[in-house]
Parts: structure tokens; sequence; C-alpha cells
């Protein structure tokens, strides 16, 4: 029996033309109406064309039927739209002031329904056949459908063959329906354009740093998250915990990068609330026990997030001040798209062991014309997410790190990864604000993309890995940090006398002296929940005759474990990048360890007495062997 015949032997009173069914709807109605590719198009164009209907209120999250009518006088003087976000279709509409906004926290949405502060009278959604029991899946939208049906005293569902039997909390029983409309026509698709190109890859690169395998990941809503997916295809056991799935997450589980199987919560299952995409994305979700759909008071409540252990949040902004406040829903005074899941999955992801956010952003807009990092947010533009939420931001420029972090480290941090010829304004205004040291120099205004291929990891015997990239202008605390960790006879074998104060004027030249070309200077990072401290540092200076003065310090918990000897044979590649022949280094007869790594490593290298001191020549090419 198929499910026509099924409908018409059980509830065949319930089986309506779509203009019998809407003709239920009354005058001065609040109308629910299902979300994204899941909305129920046949239905809504039926609500349109009845001109009986007068003075009915539209909520929807997610729009795109209904922008086909919001130039149109006649639909906007007998309907009114409420947005819990804007699509890119409505934008337009929304500048001119034809459509409201509503901003809550979609974890929220459903409760704003259920406790009658957002009051409904109907609801129109779409819905899979149902199986033999009576029950029809909410397919590809469940978000906050859910909840707009419980709530509605009418709900009309479109029954459609194409939509997608999807599995989890997704299912409605035909007795909760008040008319089923038969009709089959294919699902909205979405597929995101244009933010996929040179800044693409390298923020896709630079996200790629942060997740490691076995992570769950949150992608949010947007071209640019969308696009960052393809740049995970070599890490491994990825899990899902989000509010969207796209066709961007198809690769990753064909090739099964995507496992969910080092998941916490629902192991072994894809977790998600809503689907946009192509057909091929909904065919692959049909009937697929990978797969559990929730609604968002399920899948977008922080503390069920939380339950996820190493949770990575990954979601977009249009803008970011220097202090770390988040803009993701307006340009100035003009709604732009909705609070949506971010904060949600920002604060979930905080309250998540191992777990932690990202907001990633092109490092400008207007055609590079604008920094998207400014030094106070645009008049009118509003704060989504806070200050005290953000952890990483990204750009195509660097990573910025800001948990934990003073305002001081915030604005090194952030002007460090804006466009290098916005970099040298940014810190002045921030010295303006008083944010900063008034003397405090500007990052290298140039784009050191390069250094990336100065970055390395090694492990040690324990598993523990070590991260080798170049020091940075933001590096002064975690140097200052490092500097006060290591007992007094480190600090004597590498300034040759008691050094007790290490101030922020010494790091500034210290900093200020490295042009990542002549002179260098890297450090050794050990990370916890993508958190990086400082275990070791080692320098070359431009020194006589084509060599360059080489020096390094390792804690004092890390010595003795082959860092030292690790650090030089970087130090080396990259001096011989730079056309450097050799190194030269002063180091005391007492610092055996030191003196070992270059006996080891450089057999041949030349040794001069000098008092205390023994003056080191090395010549990359002289060695035996070489």
């Amino acid at each position: 029996m198929d499910y026509v015949d099924w409908l018409n032997e059980h509830c065949p009173e319930k089986v309506v033309s779509c203009e019998h069914a809407v003709a239920a709807i009354r005058k001065g109605s609040r109308v629910f109406v299902g979300t994204g590719c899941g909305e129920p198009r046949h239905l809504i164009e039926a609500m349109v064309k009845d001109k009986n209907l007068q003075d009915i209120m539209v909520y929807q999250m997610l729009s795109g039927a209904l922008s086909e009518y919001v130039d149109d006088e006649s639909f906007l003087n007998r309907f009114s739209l409420k947005l819990f976000f804007i699509s890119p279709s409505m934008r337009k509409a929304v500048f001119k002031g034809n459509i409201d906004y509503v901003p809550a926290y979609l974890s929220q949405i459903p409760e704003l329904f259920s406790s009658k502060s957002i009051g409904l009278d109907a609801a129109l959604v779409q819905v899979s056949p149902p199986d033999r029991f009576g029950y029809c899946s909410l397919g590809i939208s469940v978000d906050i459908t859910r909840a707009g049906m419980q709530n509605s005293a009418l709900v009309i569902a479109q029954v459609n063959p194409r939509m997608p039997r999807t599995l989890g909390d997704s299912f409605v029983h035909v007795d909760d329906l008040s008319y089923l409309v038969l009709h089959e026509e294919p699902l909205g698709e979405h597929m995101p354009v244009g933010a996929d190109g040179e800044t693409t890859k390298r923020i896709g690169h630079y996200v790629s740093q942060l997740v490691s395998d076995g992570a769950t990941l949150q992608i949010g809503y947007g071209r640019l998250p969308y696009a960052i997916l393809k740049y995970l295809g070599d890490k491994k056991d990825l899990g899902i915990h989000t509010q969207v799935i796209t066709d961007a997450f198809l690769p990753l589980f064909e090739k099964q990068v995507i496992t969910n199987s080092k998941k916490s919560l629902l192991p072994g299952k894809a977790v998600a609330s809503l689907c946009m995409g192509t057909p091929s994305l909904y065919e692959y979700l049909d009937n697929n026990p990978m797969f559990y759909f929730g609604s968002s008071d399920f899948v977008n409540d922080p503390a069920v997030i939380a339950q996820n252990d190493n949770l990575i949040s990954i979601s977009s902004a249009l803008e970011v001040d220097l202090t770390g406040q988040v803009c993701s829903d307006s340009v100035g005074y003009l709604f732009y798209s909705g609070i949506g899941d971010q904060v949600d999955f920002i604060r979930g992801s905080a309250m998540s062991r191992g777990g932690f956010s990202i907001i990633a952003l092109p490092s400008t807009a207007m055609n590079g014309k604008s920094s998207r990092i400014v030094s106070h947010l645009s008049e009118g533009a509003g704060v989504a997410t806070t200050r005290g939420d953000v952890n990483f931001v990204v750009t195509e420029y660097g990573i910025a790190e800001l948990k934990g972090k003073s305002i001081y480290q915030r604005v090194m941090e952030l002007a460090q990864i804006a466009h290098p010829k916005f970099r040298e304004e940014l810190i002045e205004e921030a010295k303006k604000h008083h944010y900063i040291f008034s003397d405090q120099v500007t990052p290298h205004q140039e784009d050191l993309i390069f250094l990336e291929d100065y970055k390395t990891s090694f492990q040690l015997d324990d598993g523990k890995t070590i991260e080798v990239r170049p020091l940075l202008a933001s590096d002064e605390f975690a140097f200052r940090n490092f500097f006060y960790s290591l007992q007094a006879q480190s600090i004597y074998h590498r300034f040759f006398y008691h050094k007790k104060l290490f101030s922020h004027k010494a790091m500034q030249q210290q900093w200020v002296s490295v042009d990542y070309r002549k002179n260098m200077s890297i450090v050794g990072l050990t990370s916890t929940s993508g958190h990086q401290e400082i275990m070791a540092i080692a320098s070359y200076a431009e020194a006589e005759n084509g060599l360059a003065e080489v020096a390094f310090m390792v804690g004092d918990d890390f010595q003795g474990r082959g860092i030292g000897s690790r650090l030089v044979d970087i130090l080396e590649k990259i001096a011989r990048k730079n056309n450097y022949r050799g190194f030269a280094a002063y180091v005391l007869r007492e610092n055996r360890s030191m003196l070992h790594i270059f006996r080891k490593k450089y057999p041949g290298c030349k040794l001069t007495p000098m008092g205390e001191t023994l003056f080191i020549e090395v010549d990359f090419d002289a060695q035996p062997g070489a």
C-alpha cells in the first residue's frame, strides 16, 4: 500500500487541496512557516494567492519563497513578515524596512513559542510521506519547526515524496496534523558561491591548524564556513554537532574524514537541526542512520553542546573590534543576517571539555577598501558575541588568540592578523583609546605568509607535540612568562649574567630586531585546548663573514629531551634559505648541554677559547658527510 492509499484509508478527511487548507487560516492570524530549503513552497503560494487572507503576520527562521513578493505593495498590505534570520534574498527588503527582524538565539526560539511570548495560530510545514504507522518526517527542516507546529492550533502539512526521511527527533504523526496537502515538487536548493579563492584558502589553512583529529565540529551558516570545510580533508575521525548540514560536508562523509566515532554525545551520530543543499545531499540523508536531526532547543542548547568533548565552533562575522567584540548581524544600522546559532555554539564550546570557538573572516571588505578588524564597531552595529565570549579569530593573515587575554594583548593579536595596510592605523587608534603602551611598535606591515614555510612540529618520546613557529609581536606576555619560569642557571647560560628582569622595553627590542630574514627568532610551543605556551626559543642574528650568531633556551622541564638539537636543525634550514653559510655562537664552558649539541650536530665545528666562553664557528657545507 502506497502512502496515498494509506492516507485515504486512515484519515481521508484530512487530505484536502491547498486552497481548502489555507482557507482555514483566519484573518489576523500569526502563521509559522517552515525553514529554508524545507519550506512548503506550494502552501506559501496558495496562502499568498488567497485574497481573503488579510493582516497575516508570518514568522519564519530562514525565508526564501516569500522573497518573490516582498516588493509587491499589495502583498505587504496583507502580510507582515517577522524573520529570525535574514537570508541574502531578503536583505534588500529588510534594508527598505519592508521586513521586521527578531533578534533571538536559536536555542531559545522554541520557548518563545511555548511561553506565548510569540503567539502562533497556524503553521505551514513540509513533511515526508507517512510510514505504515502514520509517522511523517520533518526531513531537512526540524530546527524550530516542531515547536512552531506544537504551539499552533492549525497545522497544515505539505506531503512531498521528495522530502528525505531524516531520523532522530524528526517525526510527527498524522494525528497531530490538521490538514494534509499532497503535492510533489523539488525541494529548495542552496549552494553558497563567491567565497572560494586565495583568501579563503589561507583562512582554511589557519583554521585547519586549530582543528585536531577526533574533534567534534559546528560549522556556522554562510559562504566562508561552507568553503572552509574543504581544507579539513586531511583530518581523522571528526564528529559533527551543528545547526545546518550543507553539501560541503559530503566529501568529508564519503572519505570517512567524518566518522563521529570519537564523540562523547551520541557517538556515531552526526547531529544537526537543518539541511540546506542539493538533491545529492538530500538523497544521502534519506533514511541514513548516521544522522540525528533534532529541534533547535536541543541541538543549539549550550548545555547540550557542552556534552561534546573537544567541540570546536567555527562561525563568521562582519567585523571584530580590537577588544574582541563581534558583529555578525548588521552592517551599521542595516540588519544583514541574524544572531542565529553563533552565540549558542560559542558558549557551548567554551563549556565543552577541550572545546573552543573560532571566528573566521576575511581581513577586508569592499574589495579591500575597509578593514574588518576595526578600532571600534561601526555606528549602529550590534554586538552579537561579546568580548568575553571570543576565543580565536582567524583571517587570511593568521590566528589571534583572545581568551584570557588583556585588552593590550588583544589589540596586538588582532592588529597582527589585520590586513598589513591597516595595521599602523589600528595601532595608532589603540594608543588614542589608551588600550596599549604609547611606545608600542606596529606589527610588521607586510604579508608574512612566507612564515608558514617556517612552521613545523615534532613529537617527544612521551607523545607530546611541540609546535615551532616564528616569534610574533603578540608573544610579549607569553615570552615574559617563559623567561620568569626559567631557573637562574638557565638564564645565566643564555645571557652570561644573572638577568633578573625582562621588561616591556626589552621585549620590544627583541621583537623589533626580528626581520624574519637576516634576523630570526623561533619559539617552541606546547598546546592545551588550542591555547599555546612558549617552552623554548631559538634565535639567530646577522654576524660577519656570512655567519649568523645563534642562541637558544629550553624550558627547565623540557631540557635533556633533544629539543635544542631540533631547534638548531630548524634554524639551519631557515638560515640556509636566507643565504647564510654557517653559524657562530658564544657558549659558556660550563654550558655542557649546548656544547654537546654543537659537537654532535657539527663535528667539524671550530672552537676558539675566549676566557670563560668558547667561540663556536660552523660552516654548514664543511661538515663531515656534507
